[in-house]
């Protein structure tokens, strides 16, 4: 089976530097990757790299950046379906101490309507809220049709309300509880009262607090790599949710725990590695992480 991935396209400039130049000021970066962005498209990735079957509906524009996107997405095997817009959306990334920096340019003017597929062949679909009538109508289209649906709660949007109504799975971030002024436990309240069947709030290196399909609420802790080896935390929750569907559609019977700990596996992966693209991790990848961090429950 497929999985259906619904979200806003960006190339990511991610630059490893100490200092931020202003004004005047110039620096040499040590080390830079030019890959993919974006939430939901950043997710489809991982799920096709760790063999997911993965469809994605983003835009594109026909421009030198929106042509190295739709190579990138042919080289992972990722069946690209594109809405037209005008420029190709940027973002520069500095990562440092853990965290990291963005400036965003987007286009989210779109020159046509999305595509309509039928959903009948997916497993599962997946949504970040961007582009929020095709989010909307495929979530609708997937709850009539059985289909698993995932959230990543990165933000408040303007559909955030009406799209959990139709989600099973909704993984959010501080930010969400943050501008909805909830705690991570009133957000997890939210999640339940809005029929999402698991929801999470994820808090980097803490880990994730969560509730199960039976409702308990628990904390998975993050894997405890080592400071001087993270190197860029910048997609590592994007990663997180494409491994989590890609886990689901590999064992849709197997219990949410462990889609989350083979998921919590590949965050741990990407934050070792510059660049979305550096931090897709392989089957093989997950084990070894696995392997390392056998000790970790």
């Amino acid at each position: 089976m497929r999985a259906l991935f619904v979200g806003h396209t960006y190339i990511d400039v991610t630059m490893a530097t100490d200092f931020m130049p202003t004004g005047d000021d110039k620096s040499v970066a040590r080390d830079y990757a030019v890959s993919f962005g974006g939430n939901a498209v950043s997710a489809a990735f991982a799920c096709a790299r760790l063999g997911g079957k993965t469809d994605l509906i983003a835009p594109v524009a026909d421009d030198w950046l929106g042509h190295m996107f739709t190579h990138m997405a042919a080289t992972y095997r990722v069946r690209l379906h594109p809405r037209k817009v005008a420029r190709s959306s940027l973002s520069f990334i500095l990562p440092r101490e853990g965290k990291r920096a963005i400036l965003r340019a987007r286009d989210q003017h779109y020159l046509d309507d999305f595509p309509r597929l039928d959903v009948s062949t997916f497993a599962a679909a997946h949504f970040d809220g961007h582009m929020p009538d095709a989010a909307m109508h495929y979530a609708r289209a997937a709850r009539e049709h059985g289909i698993l649906t995932s959230l990543d709660g990165g933000g408040l949007r303007d559909n955030t309300e009406e799209l959990l109504g139709y989600i099973d799975v909704a993984v959010v971030a501080e930010r969400l509880c943050e501008q909805m002024k909830l705690s991570d436990e009133g957000m997890l309240a939210y999640l339940k009262s809005k029929g999402c069947k698991v929801g999470g709030v994820t808090n980097g290196e803490k880990g994730m607090l969560w509730y199960d399909e039976t409702g308990a609420v628990a904390r998975l802790p993050a894997l405890p790599v080592p400071h001087d080896r993270v190197i860029d935390t910048s997609g590592a929750g994007d990663i997180f949710h494409g491994a989590y569907v890609a886990s689901y559609i590999e064992r849709p019977d197997a219990p949410w725990i462990e889609h989350f700990r083979f998921a919590r596996c590949a965050s741990a992966y990407k934050v070792q590695h510059l660049g979305n693209e550096a931090g897709l991790p392989s089957r093989a990848d997950i084990e070894k992480i696995q392997s390392e961090f056998a000790s970790a429950r």
